[in-house]
């Protein structure tokens, strides 16, 4: 039982099959097969942003522009795919990917090479990506009927039972999995986080790893931009307002820490399955709008003092005062 509740693994995963269970006493159907599958693939987008976001976290860094990175780049690519329909889906999507790593990489750069606190640096692009999704599209929107059939029925095809967006969430952790647990990033993306002094002394370059994050959370950022756009067949200006927000809380209820280096892909994702399963099922049992977001501050909450608890260590005494003895002539 011990190791279950030390697990947070483990743990989420007997939560939210509680919570399953709980909820298909008054949702019949919730826990069918074909409903599992629509909420994940609804969770798709949120778990590949939660991804980039587990990665920025990792190394000590906080990105709140991934919302606003995803609304203009979505924007940037429909109204690309409504003025050229006869580009290919693959070259708006490179695009779309291009553009969120740019915008990531004008984070890092600023976190990295000006020294800017990330929370300072990616509040104020948030609001400059806001803004320039506005310019960009004049304040207009760009509907389904402007953007072309292959550009919107992607993602929907179903392929062995799931949509393409579900096949490329998949990918997308498999990936990220193999990238911070296999590959020198993801040691460096750690050590920078979890002990910026050792990781100097180890030769790793921590503004650089976190300069990389940050492009590594842009470019997903880039690529849900389509698959919203795509999934949604809208763009406009306030898409996915406040999503950056349920980023980092799929991030802190999955143990990934804020204070960096700490943390799992499958935290990560079984965090973001959690919201998942919460926002859809609270509307389906009658829950207000109001009170959700009541009830996910204060799984939030919870998440952020399990997370303290779990991460505080006794300290260790290692040097005591000792009275120095008397020296005698």
């Amino acid at each position: 039982m011990n190791r279950l509740l030390k697990n947070r693994e483990i743990l989420l995963i007997v939560i939210i099959a509680i919570m399953v269970a709980a909820f298909s006493t008054r949702a019949p159907g919730f826990a069918s097969p074909g409903n599992l599958a629509n909420i994940f693939n609804d969770t798709s987008i949120l778990i590949i942003l939660a991804l980039g976001q587990m990665t920025v976290i990792l190394t000590k860094s906080i990105d709140l522009s991934v919302a606003a990175n995803l609304a203009f780049t979505g924007m940037a690519v429909a109204m690309t795919n409504s003025a050229y329909p006869d580009l290919p889906l693959a070259l708006l999507i490179v695009m779309a990917i291009g553009i969120g790593a740019l915008l990531g990489a004008i984070n890092g750069f600023l976190v990295w090479a000006l020294q800017i606190p990330p929370i300072v640096v990616t509040l104020g692009t948030l609001t400059i990506y806001r803004g320039m999704a506005f310019v960009l599209s004049g304040g207009g929107w760009v509907n389904a009927h402007q953007m072309t059939s292959t550009f919107l029925n992607v993602p929907r095809m179903p392929v062995l039972g799931l949509p393409v967006l579900s096949w490329i969430a998949i990918l997308i952790v498999i990936s990220a999995w193999f990238v911070l647990t296999r590959l020198p990033f993801g040691r460096a993306a750690y050590a920078s986080g979890g002990n910026p002094t050792a990781a100097v002394y180890a030769g790793i370059d921590i503004g650089r790893t976190r300069f990389l994050a940050f492009v590594l959370s842009g470019a997903l950022a880039g690529l849900s931009s389509y698959l919203w756009v795509s999934r949604y067949a809208v763009a406009y200006v306030d898409i996915a307002a406040g999503f950056e927000l349920d980023t980092v809380a799929a991030c802190v209820i999955g143990g990934i820490s804020i204070a960096g280096g700490i943390g799992t892909v499958a935290g990560a994702v079984l965090g973001a399955l959690f919201l998942g399963v919460i926002k859809n099922a609270l509307p389906v049992i009658g829950i207000s709008p109001f009170a959700q977001m009541a009830i996910s501050g204060i799984v939030i909450v919870l998440a952020v003092v399990f997370n303290a608890r779990a991460e505080k260590k006794a300290g260790r005494i290692i040097l005591r005062n000792r009275a120095a003895p008397e020296v005698t002539a």
